[in-house]
């Protein structure tokens, strides 16, 4: 992994052995093939509508000749904490089922060509918004917190942040939440159910 963040895709270990050095201590000998050094070069997008190709190259924010990564692709193509990744920009405006997968489509000495491959989908809109989980803590004081209603385009943004709010309150246990949005594809619609977990009030 740390080879690969650094350009060196091919990077990978031969063989390993241990040997006895003492009476109680032992080495340890990794050969490695490092290859060489890869650095991106011209990325393209395929079955973009809603966005330009430019748009979407600002939003991925990799330039041609910056060292080659596969997991920082992936990550802002999918993924990222910041909300920054082109996913993200496509599922805070409604396209919940959008896909984007990176594909290698040239190696050429030192430079490797990159086809990210995009399906919108449709835009969905929120249905129905529950919250299961409490029993102690009243509705109103989870949905007033709640950023996601009924109309709004889905947002994959403010669910995370929905979320984060209710951390916040101290009433439930954070490693719990989850989210299960189902897809209403016959009349575009999503509801989202929350699901949560009180933490234990009792005191000594």
């Amino acid at each position: 992994d740390k080879y690969n963040a650094a350009g060196f895709r091919n990077a990978k270990m031969l063989s390993d052995s241990v040997y006895r050095t003492g009476a109680k201590t032992v080495g340890l000998q990794i050969d490695l093939s490092e290859g060489n050094k890869f650095y991106f070069r011209d990325i393209f997008f395929r079955g973009n509508v809603k966005y330009s190709t430019e748009e979407l190259e600002k939003r991925l924010g990799i330039e041609k000749g910056d060292i080659y990564n596969q997991d920082a692709l992936r990550e802002r193509v999918m993924f990222n904490m910041a909300g920054t990744d082109v996913t993200s920009l496509y599922q805070d405006d409604g396209y919940l089922q959008f896909q984007a997968i990176p594909m290698e489509i040239l190696v050429e000495n030192d430079s490797i060509d990159t086809e990210v491959r995009i399906d919108e989908g449709k835009q969905f809109r929120i249905g129905a918004v529950n919250v299961i989980g409490n029993s102690k803590t009243n509705d109103h004081v989870i949905y007033r917190e709640i950023r996601t209603r009924p109309g709004d385009l889905f947002n994959r943004t403010e669910i995370l942040r929905t979320q984060r709010e209710l951390a916040q309150l101290g009433y439930f246990n954070p490693e719990a939440f989850d989210v299960k949005p189902t897809p209403n594809p016959e009349d575009g619609t999503v509801d989202l159910e929350y699901v949560l977990e009180e933490k234990p009030s009792d005191q000594i």
